[in-house]
């Protein structure tokens, strides 16, 4: 199938908007006040890293002078990278008009964010002390001379530029660096029911003149400033230096990148933007983003919540588990049947108990698991520096390459290898992405294998906001096919044979192909045939020609894509037969679970991987089959759930125009419902 826009939806484009959908959730009326502020942060996070990873990814296809074409879904580099600036300038000029929205909103509830103009001499005092305690000692003051080079700019760092202008003599600027050491939002203090918050952007425009008195000037202005650089990762190629030495390397090397996008105050003067764009060599071709005062928008994330738990989510607290219990042995309990956990509805506390437990038990010899992304303060690695001690054999998989998460992750892996774990750095060529666990015990005179697998993370932090599935077991066949995952990060030029998991590289696509071609031979046979499919992303053209091919046959597919989406739905004659919805509400959806109609026999995975071609191609994923009966009753009720969403759920149409689903059915939240269906499960 010819690689054109009417038949795919390119992958940038579509990211771009399910970016729009996150700024859809903070101009929402309905989502309480401080949370719109923090999902503008989570739509600049995004957007930071998309200039980073995408942007740059285009822009570099574009550098070496190729059309680009076959690559972006039938349309030209040079094309994409003007679509991508305009949607984003119109994208960022929406989020200013919200912002300033939700600050006329903060107001009516007395929460007032003020500037430097509006400062009274109470406030003076506070901020005065305040400045010269924590915030001047951190400043980093870079005065711009035509003699000497301007400096890198550190990525996605936020830059005061100052303009110092005098009738008698040039111009003269200057940068100030904000700081990610400096909280960007100070309290002031409260006046009977009134709060007040400044940011330190403003802070430091206060005190501009004590700064800046030695120099002579009549008039003088700051703007904020912020560059994106190119996220991609160099390596060295010393055969002498160990691979951690060459990431470490690399990681620092990455603010040094090329840049690929400007972000500036539009009301900035014209020669002092020229002025920068030339210092920093800035052409046409990378992105230039007029916005509002503040950048690094990201920082909403941490906006201080004052106390006023009326204007966030209500807090959920994290349900037990029917049947497990922290008071018994996991083991003894998986060993009777499979549990699933669903974070952030379950707690993740039994994944550390599982690990600890493992740790202390004198009968457990080896301990196998893969990481990718670790919390900052990991109570998953101290439990595996605790087995190390108590002489368990632990091998730990650790990605190094995780990006935005490599520094982390050295330095975990360093602690870990220091305590005596077996650490191994991935396959060459491959990310490691999946999410297994395998604990050999010995009972009686065999081993007995016990595990977990999952779609997210171990990481504590991510558990809480993140929806992932995680299922405990002693199924000792699909334990057999998770070891030879782990002999596989060992010898690598094995390809084993597996039984019940799906692995990428190697079978993802032959063994999904082989699941779908079977629901096609069921809907030409009259057979019932579907697919009920929930993951993140879908770009792999591959995977979405196969849809179209099972859509044409009659296949009924219900998509449930929070991501990027590359296939066009419900075209006549392509994909009539194909429906899908994003849901963007409080948690982020990050569960993969697959559902093959089977003839009313469900067939049901939950996988570490997207239909990317990435994630089929280019990366080691595990999807594992669920045999559990209890279970498969349950995912298959999750995703009713998910699919009848007419709150949170939009559209995924050829139009891209996010629009919600909305019906005359009683209204189903998903996410709050499927708490409630959790609930209604422990009260029997």
């Amino acid at each position: 199938m010819t690689k054109d826009k009417n038949v795919y939806i390119n992958r940038e484009l579509s990211w771009l908007q399910f970016n729009a959908r996150v700024l859809q959730e903070a101009a929402d009326k309905d989502v309480p006040l401080i949370e719109r502020l923090r999902f503008l942060g989570i739509f600049s996070n995004n957007l930071d890293e998309f200039f980073k990873v995408r942007y740059a990814t285009v822009k570099r296809i574009f550098d070496a002078g190729k059309g680009g074409k076959s690559e972006l879904g039938g349309i030209k580099a040079e094309e994409l990278l003007e679509e991508i600036t305009k949607v984003v300038i119109d994208q960022q000029s929406e989020s200013v008009e919200i912002l300033n929205e939700i600050e006329q909103e903060l107001e009516k509830e007395n929460i007032f964010i003020i500037n430097e103009t509006e400062i009274d001499a109470e406030q003076h005092n506070f901020i005065k002390n305040y400045y010269y305690q924590e915030i001047s000692p951190a400043l980093v003051v870079i005065v711009l001379n035509e003699d000497i080079d301007l400096p890198e700019l550190k990525d996605s760092a936020g830059y005061l530029s100052v303009k110092m202008s005098n009738l008698n003599r040039p111009d003269q600027y200057a940068l100030i660096e904000i700081s990610k050491t400096m909280d960007r939002f100070i309290v002031l203090p409260s006046k009977g029911d009134a709060n007040y918050i400044i940011t330190v952007d403003d802070v430091i425009r206060h005190f501009l003149n004590e700064i800046f008195n030695i120099f002579d000037y009549e008039t003088i202005s700051a703007h904020m400033i912020k560059i994106t650089r190119d996220g991609e990762l160099d390596f060295d190629s010393d055969l002498s230096k160990s691979f951690i030495d060459k990431l470490s390397a690399s990681v620092k090397d990455r603010q040094s990148g090329d840049p690929v996008r400007f972000v500036h105050d539009k009301n900035i003067d014209s020669d002092t933007l020229n002025f920068l764009l030339d210092r920093m060599s800035i052409d046409k071709k990378d992105s230039i983003i007029p916005g509002g005062r503040y950048h690094n928008r990201r920082d909403y994330m941490d906006f201080p919540s004052l106390g006023r738990t009326d204007l966030l989510y209500e807090r959920i607290v994290p349900l037990p588990v029917k049947g497990l219990s922290f008071e018994e042995s996991i083991f003894k309990t998986i060993a009777k049947k499979d549990y699933l956990i669903y974070t952030p509805y379950h707690t993740f506390s039994y994944i550390v108990k599982f690990l600890r437990e493992a740790a202390l038990d004198p009968k457990v010899r080896t301990i196998k698991i893969t990481i990718y992304r670790l919390a900052q303060i990991s109570h998953v690695a101290s439990s595996l520096i605790n087995a190390a001690k108590n002489g368990k054999k632990v091998t730990v998989s650790i990605e190094l390459r995780a990006r935005f998460d490599e520094e982390a992750n050295i330095n975990y892996a360093e602690q870990m290898q220091d305590a005596g774990v077996n650490m191994l750095f991935g396959v060459p060529g491959l990310k490691v992405h999946s999410k297994m666990c395998v604990i050999e015990r010995e009972e009686g005179d065999k081993v007995v294998r016990y595990g977990f697998v999952s779609t997210g993370n171990f990481n504590e932090s991510t558990a809480k906001i993140y929806t992932d599935f995680t299922v405990l077991t002693a199924n000792q066949k699909i334990l057999k096919d998770l070891n030879k995952v782990f002999n596989f990060f060992e010898v690598n030029y094995k390809v084993n044979r597996y039984k019940h998991i799906i692995t990428s590289p190697h079978y993802t696509k032959s063994k999904f192909f082989a699941l779908i071609d079977k629901e096609i031979e069921n809907a030409k046979n009259g057979k019932p045939a579907y697919l009920k499919l929930k993951m993140n992303s879908i770009s792999s053209y591959k995977m979405v020609d196969k849809l179209y091919e099972a859509s044409r046959a009659g296949v009924k597919i219900q998509m449930i894509v929070r991501g990027l989406c590359c296939l066009v739905p419900g075209v006549k004659g392509m994909s009539e037969n194909i429906e899908i919805i994003s849901i963007i509400d409080k948690f982020l959806e990050h569960t993969r679970l697959y559902i093959f109609g089977n003839n009313e026999d469900p067939k049901i995975y939950i996988s570490s991987a997207d239909w990317m071609t990435r994630n089929i191609d280019n990366r080691v994923e595990v999807s594992c089959p669920i045999y559990d009966k209890d279970i498969k009753v349950e995912l298959q009720e999750l995703f009713e759930i998910c699919w009848q969403d007419n709150v949170k759920a939009r559209i995924i149409n050829e139009t891209q125009d996010n629009t919600y689903r909305r019906n005359n059915k009683p209204k189903i939240r998903a996410q709050f419902d499927t708490y409630n269906y959790y609930k209604n499960k422990l009260e029997g």
